[in-house]
């Protein structure tokens, strides 16, 4: 049995998935197998899975079920002892599993390793900036807050953390085991992640390399922020049925981070009034966001204001100067945290 089974979830995704993939067989770490889960997809991207030759590659079709639908079913068929999962538009480092593969045989009772990301864009051009989240000490609270493991393409997780959370649920007709929950098509992985910290004793803990290249999609931002947040709403109230006094502390700080993170993305959509209104909403919500990330969140403000008043020209040369500034920063912190 391989030591690694790789999941990447397919649904039109025909303009990225030659790279995903290729991203996945360059790996210096080669004891894996590659699933596939065709999520019933309209467009070319299968075929172009079909036509990647390696014995490794598995290919499995079903009706579409979002991308938890998807992850359950490749979960359902893994083999491999630790479980990579790799969202179809997005691009491993060569020495990504070897890495985490390192990181978890060294240490038993970790059982989701992470990783920092940096962000490409359309073209896979690296846009100057990363996701460096905290990678020690991670607590319930933070992951609800803050949320650590911070896109789809970056846990490699032990298959015994899924055997722990795992349900049984009739979605689809049938009994099935479940890990991720089909119900949510948005925020299933903050679910996922607070189940494992709130009800399972495994930890989680992060590698400082910027091992996953995490592609931002501009369109339907705007579009697709209420869905979030209707879809995160849903996650707070399922984890307040089975934690109801970790979300009476927590839950008010949480929706601020939320909404302070939404804020974040009506700027990038270049949305000024949306990002009015949710940093708004955010201070509403708890204002100590203030306190506890003080730059972060005083940053947020000054551009959702800006970008809502000052003239689009001004404002992208403010932005653009600000986001290589970001981007030194946030390279010198990563190298900073593998010394």
């Amino acid at each position: 049995m391989p030591k690694v089974s790789v999941i990447i979830p397919v649904y039109n995704v025909e303009k990225y998935i030659a790279e995903t993939i290729d991203s996945v067989l360059a790996q210096t770490f080669t004891d894996f197998e590659l699933i596939i889960i065709d999520d019933e997809s309209k467009d070319g991207s299968i075929a172009i899975c079909q036509g990647i030759a390696d014995p490794r590659i598995h290919i499995i079709h079903q009706k579409n079920r979002g991308l938890a639908g998807a992850r359950n079913t490749g979960i359902r068929h893994a083999q491999g002892e630790y479980l990579a999962f790799l969202d179809s538009d997005d691009v491993w480092r060569s020495q990504k599993l070897e890495k985490h593969v390192q990181h978890l045989d060294a240490n038993p009772s970790v059982g989701v390793s992470f990783c920092c990301s940096e962000f490409i864009d359309d073209d896979s051009q690296p846009l100057g900036n990363y996701q460096v989240p905290k990678l020690k000490d991670i607590t319930p609270e933070l992951v609800l807050c803050r949320n650590p493991i911070s896109n789809g393409s970056v846990p490699v997780i032990r298959k015994a953390v899924f055997q722990d959370i795992e349900f049984m649920a009739d979605y689809y007709g049938t009994e099935e085991k479940f890990y991720f929950d089909d119900h949510f098509r948005q925020s299933e992985d903050i679910e996922c992640w607070l189940r494992i910290v709130l009800t399972t004793k495994w930890q989680l803990e992060g590698i400082a390399d910027a091992l996953t290249l995490y592609r931002v999609n501009s369109g339907g931002l705007s579009a697709n922020m209420i869905k979030q947040l209707d879809s995160w709403e849903k996650v707070i109230a399922k984890t307040r049925a089975y934690a109801p006094e970790f979300m009476a502390q927590w839950e008010s700080l949480a929706r601020a981070y939320q909404l302070r993170y939404l804020c974040r993305r009506a700027i990038r959509n270049k949305d000024g009034k949306s990002a009015v209104q949710l940093i708004n909403r955010a201070l509403k919500s708890n204002w100590k966001i203030l306190i506890y990330e003080p730059q972060r969140s005083l940053l947020t403000i000054v551009a959702a204001y800006f970008i809502w008043m000052l003239p689009r020209g001004l404002y992208n040369s403010i932005e653009s100067f600000a986001i290589k500034l970001a981007g030194k920063s946030q390279s010198k912190a990563i190298a900073k945290s593998k010394r």
